[in-house]
C-alpha cells in the first residue's frame, strides 16, 4: 500500500504542471466552456488513477518479469533463438503500447484510411522487434553502440530521400511513440537481465541502449512502407 501511495504521489506531481497551466489560462485570457472544463477535470482524474495503477504494476511485476526473461535467454545456449525470442517480445510489447495505439488511430483518421491503422501497428511493431533482436546481437558480439546508431540513422536519412513526404512525419513520430510507458520499462529490464548473466558485460555499459536502437526500427519500417506504397 505504501508503494501504491508513493506512486500516486509521483503521478500527481507529474500532471500538476499541465493542470495548473490549463487552470491559469482558463482564469485569464482563454476561458473554457463549462462542459470542456468539466471534461478536462474528469479526464485528469482518470489519467492520475490509470497511470498510478499502471506504473505500480510495471514496478512490481513488469520490470521483474522483463529481467527474469532477459536473464533466462542467454541460458538457452542458442544465439539466434535468443535474438528471435527478444524480437518477438519487442513485437508483443509494442502492440500493447498505448502511445502506438493513439498515433495509429490519429494517422488513420487524418489520412482517411490511406495509411491503415492495422498496417501501421504491424510495421511499427516489426520495426521494434527487429531492432531489439539486433540490440541483443550487438551486446553478445560486443559491437560498439555508437557504430550501430550511426549506421541506423544513416539508413534513415538515405530512406528519407525516397519516401513520400506524407510518410516522413509519421515515421519519426512512430519512433517517438515506442518510448512509451509499456515498451521502455520492459525493454530496459530485458537488457539489464541479459547483461547480468553474460560474462564480460556490465549493466551500465550493456544493459542500456536498447530503447535508442528500438526507436530506429519504426522509423525505418514506416519509411519502407511509404516507399513500397509509392511503387
Amino acid at each position: 500500500m505504501n508503494a501504491l501511495i508513493r506512486t500516486g504521489r509521483h503521478v500527481i506531481f507529474a500532471v500538476l504542471p499541465i493542470a495548473a497551466t490549463v487552470t491559469v489560462l482558463h482564469l485569464t485570457f482563454a476561458p473554457l466552456p463549462r462542459e470542456t472544463l468539466t471534461g478536462f477535470l474528469g479526464a485528469l482524474a482518470l489519467v492520475v488513477a490509470g497511470l498510478t495503477l499502471f506504473l505500480f504494476a510495471a514496478e512490481t511485476d513488469l520490470l521483474p518479469i522483463g529481467r527474469a526473461i532477459g536473464a533466462a535467454m542467454p541460458r538457452l545456449g542458442n544465439l539466434w533463438l535468443m535474438c528471435a525470442l527478444g524480437g518477438f517480445m519487442g513485437i508483443a510489447v509494442t502492440v500493447a503500447e498505448p502511445d502506438v495505439r493513439v498515433l495509429t488511430q490519429q494517422v488513420d483518421l487524418v489520412s482517411e484510411g490511406v495509411i491503415s491503422r492495422v498496417v501501421l501497428v504491424l510495421a511499427v511493431a516489426l520495426g521494434v522487434g527487429i531492432m531489439v533482436a539486433l540490440a541483443l546481437l550487438r551486446v553478445v558480439l560486443g559491437i560498439p553502440l555508437r557504430r550501430v546508431l550511426t549506421l541506423g540513422y544513416l539508413l534513415v536519412l538515405a530512406m528519407s530521400a525516397f519516401a513520400p513526404a506524407q510518410f516522413l512525419p509519421v515515421a519519426f513520430d512512430a519512433g517517438g511513440v515506442t518510448t512509451g510507458p509499456m515498451t521502455v520499462p520492459f525493454i530496459i529490464a530485458l537488457g539489464l537481465g541479459v547483461a547480468s548473466v553474460l560474462s564480460g558485460r556490465t549493466a551500465s555499459g550493456d544493459g542500456f541502449g536498447y530503447v535508442g536502437l528500438a526507436s530506429i526500427g519504426p522509423i525505418v519500417a514506416v519509411l519502407l512502407l511509404g516507399i513500397l506504397t509509392r511503387w
